[in-house]
């Protein structure tokens, strides 16, 4: 999803194999933007697993996470901004809390198996007795 504080901008959603940038866009909220393109918003569903890199020394420390880390993209009840993430240490922060400059990438997801490897599988699978 997208802020509501976002609305007023261009928007598109996220696709895989991209990388994102959180971007102060001119109304002051911080969001998801391509990085050769800042003045579109790229909006994610909750609950999508997101790699970010690059977290503030300060938000490190704050609230005890690494550089890098995976989390899920989230909407916050409390506070003016509902777009946030939630770490696997269970602290979760609005987007604008992690400031410009964080790369996020999507998580790939185990696609289904199909074809030759769909059947493969199958057959390695032993009936419940």
């Amino acid at each position: 999803m997208c802020d509501y504080s976002l609305e007023i901008y261009a928007s598109r959603p996220a696709r895989e194999a991209e990388v994102y940038v959180t971007t102060r866009f001119s109304s002051g909220s911080i969001g998801l933007a391509s990085p050769g393109d800042c003045e579109t918003a790229v909006c994610v569903t909750y609950d999508t697993r997101l790699m970010l890199e690059n977290i503030p020394s300060e938000l490190q420390e704050t609230i005890g996470v690494q550089a890098m880390e995976e989390v899920v993209f989230t909407r916050l009840e409390e506070g003016l901004h509902h777009d946030g993430v939630k770490f696997a240490n269970g602290r979760a922060v609005p987007l604008h809390r992690l400031g410009s400059g964080v790369l996020a990438s999507l998580v790939a997801t185990q696609e289904p198996l199909r074809g030759e490897k769909a059947r493969d599988a199958a057959k390695s699978v032993e009936p419940a007795e």
